[in-house]
C-alpha cells in the first residue's frame, strides 16, 4: 500500500472576536427586555421567564473565553442577535469559498505546492451556505485547479472523514494530491438567544494537503499511519433546517431549525466512545498508547477533552499532550482538531506520533494516526 502524508495545513481566522463579557452583556440585555415585554404573561404562568447568563457559567460549562466570528455587531445587538452580512451576487465569490481560498493558500505554501499540483478538492464541514453548485467546485475554480471537487458533511467529524477520503484518492491513483477544506461559519446555525448554547461556537476555516509520501517535498510532512471512522445514529445533536421546511409553514423559524443538543447526554455518550475509538485506532496501527506523544482532539468542550484524554491515558494529560485552542476559538466544529494540529505540531521531532480525533453529531467519530517525518 502506498504511503499517504499530510504535507501542509492552513488556517483562516476571522478578524473579529467576541469575549464572554461582551456576549453576556448582549444576552442579558435581551433577557431583560424579553422578561419586561412579557411580564404579565410570566406572572400568569403562560410564558417562562428567561434566565440571564454569566461569564462564570460559560467558562465552567465549556472552558471557552472568546470566539472568532465573521461579523460581531449584529450578534451583539440585542434586537437582532445574528451577524449582518449582505448576500452576494451569483457572479461574486461566496463567503464560504472565500475563507476556503484563504486557508488553502497557506496550506499549499506549507506543502510547497501550487494549485497545479492538486487534482481533487474536498469541502467537508457541518453547514454549507447553499445546496448547489458544490462549494468545492467553486473553490476549485477560484484556485484554478484542473480536476474535480465535491462536498461532504459528517458534522464535527467532517475533517477526519475528509482526510480518509483524501488518503483513498491518492492511494488509488485518483489524485496526485488532495486539498481538504473545512469552512465552518458556525455562527450561522447558532441560536444566540439560547442560554445553554449561545456561547458554544466560533468561525474558522482549515485546510489540509494530502499526497503520496514519495511525491511530498514540504518541510511539514506527517505520515498517515492509519485512519478509523465510526458512526452511530443519535438525535442528541440535531439541526432540522433544510429546503423541505417550506412544506410546513408552522415550522419556519422555529428553534429546531438551528443548532440544539442535549448536552449531558452527549457528554455521557461521546466521551467513552471517543476514548475507545482512539485506543482501537492506535492498536490497529500496531502501536501502544504510550507511543503517542500528542492528541489533537475535537475542540467542543474542555471538560470532555479532559475526560477523554484521562480515559485514554489512564491519568490526566500533561501540558502539551492534548493542546487546547477552544478557549480562544470556541467550538469550530470540524475545524477544531485541525486548528489544534496546525498550531501545535511544528515543535514535534521527527518520528514522534500523534492522533487527530474528531467527534460530534451523528454520532460520528474519526481518528487519524500520524508520524512526523
Amino acid at each position: 500500500m502506498k504511503q499517504a502524508v499530510i504535507s501542509g495545513t492552513g488556517l483562516f481566522t476571522p478578524s473579529q472576536s467576541i469575549s464572554n463579557e461582551e456576549l453576556v452583556e448582549s444576552f442579558n440585555a435581551y433577557v431583560a427586555q424579553f422578561n419586561a415585554d412579557n411580564a404579565a404573561a410570566i406572572e400568569a404562568g403562560t410564558v417562562t421567564a428567561l434566565e440571564p447568563s454569566s461569564v462564570a457559567f460559560i467558562e465552567k460549562a465549556s472552558g471557552i473565553k472568546s470566539r472568532f466570528v465573521m461579523e460581531k455587531a449584529g450578534i451583539l445587538d440585542p434586537q437582532r442577535m445574528v451577524s449582518h452580512i449582505p448576500e452576494r451576487g451569483d457572479d461574486e465569490l461566496s463567503l464560504q469559498a472565500e475563507i476556503c481560498v484563504a486557508a488553502a493558500h497557506q496550506a499549499l505554501d506549507r506543502a510547497g505546492r501550487t494549485p497545479a499540483d492538486i487534482d481533487m478538492v474536498l469541502v467537508a464541514c457541518s453547514n454549507m451556505q447553499r445546496g448547489y453548485p458544490a462549494m468545492a467546485v467553486e473553490v476549485q475554480a477560484a484556485l484554478g485547479i484542473d480536476g474535480y471537487g465535491f462536498d461532504m458533511n459528517v458534522a464535527c467529524s467532517s475533517a477526519t472523514f475528509g482526510i480518509q477520503q483524501a488518503v483513498a484518492a491518492v492511494q488509488s491513483g485518483q489524485a496526485r494530491a488532495v486539498l481538504v477544506l473545512n469552512p465552518e461559519i458556525t455562527s450561522g446555525h447558532l441560536n444566540w438567544r439560547d442560554r445553554d448554547s449561545h456561547f458554544i461556537f466560533g468561525d474558522a476555516c482549515t485546510a489540509v494537503v494530502v499526497e503520496l509520501a514519495e511525491n511530498a517535498k514540504g518541510a511539514h510532512r506527517w505520515e498517515i499511519l492509519d485512519t478509523k471512522l465510526k458512526t452511530s445514529f443519535s438525535n442528541n445533536i440535531r439541526n432540522n433546517f433544510g429546503f423541505l421546511n417550506r412544506f410546513d409553514e408552522a415550522g419556519v423559524g422555529q428553534p429546531d431549525k438551528l443548532f440544539r443538543q442535549q448536552g449531558r447526554k452527549v457528554f455521557k455518550d461521546v466521551c467513552p466512545m471517543a476514548a475507545e475509538m482512539i485506543k482501537d485506532t492506535i492498536a490497529h496501527a500496531g502501536l501502544q498508547v504510550s507511543d503517542v506523544s500528542r492528541y489533537w482532539l475535537h475542540q467542543a468542550n474542555l471538560n470532555m477533552n479532559l475526560l477523554i484524554s484521562r480515559m485514554v491515558l489512564g491519568r490526566d494529560a500533561e501540558p502539551g499532550e492534548a493542546p487546547v485552542i477552544l478557549d480562544s476559538y470556541a467550538n469550530t466544529s470540524s475545524a477544531g482538531s485541525v486548528i489544534a494540529f496546525h498550531k501545535h505540531s511544528d515543535d514535534m521531532a521527527a518520528g514522534q506520533l500523534g492522533v487527530l480525533c474528531s467527534f460530534g453529531a451523528g454520532y460520528s467519530i474519526g481518528c487519524v494516526v500520524l508520524r512526523k517525518i
